[in-house]
């Protein structure tokens, strides 16, 4: 059993390394958390419409090379069901009670996923209507993790 986070981009900002780490780090006791970084693709400010469409395409191409056939596979997306702890909590434990043992979320660049990965996807999450930047967003979304499987397990977790 296994749950991934892709994700495009390095991540650089130390304070949301530490805090990815730390989390990452308490999941150890739940389950093994692979973080996984695919390069963004180079562009320039000022993109077209046709332009955003060809670097959301091949940054979802490099998402989707890493995505296993067997996966079931969460999208952040803005237009995504926004789910409370509790719900995304046993969403997670009912796919890993029936047999799914790969989990992946995949989070798209600063232009977004391209449509090619949201059809991948199995379903889409949404953390709300506002935009923040993906690299925020890893941070959020492991931290939601550990807590799922605090709730799972029936632990004391702030709320």
């Amino acid at each position: 059993m296994g749950i991934s986070i892709i994700s495009v981009g390095k991540l650089k900002e130390k304070y949301l390394k530490l805090g990815i780490d730390e989390y990452a780090k308490r999941l150890g006791s739940y389950t093994k958390l692979d973080l996984i970084e695919v390069a963004d693709e180079k562009a320039p400010e000022q993109l077209s419409e046709a332009e955003m469409e060809i670097v959301k395409k091949k940054e979802a191409e490099r998402i989707l090379a890493k995505v296993p056939q067997d996966a079931y596979v969460f999208a952040l997306a803005i237009d995504g069901k926004q789910r409370t702890s509790e719900e995304m909590s046993k969403e997670i434990e009912n796919l890993l009670t029936y047999g799914q043992s790969k989990i992946i979320f995949i989070i798209g660049g600063s232009l977004g996923l391209h449509d090619d990965a949201l059809k991948r996807a199995d379903t889409k999450i949404s953390f709300g209507k506002m935009t923040l930047p993906h690299q925020l967003m890893k941070l959020v979304l492991t931290e939601q993790i550990y807590r799922s499987f605090r709730i799972m397990k029936g632990e004391p977790y702030h709320k």
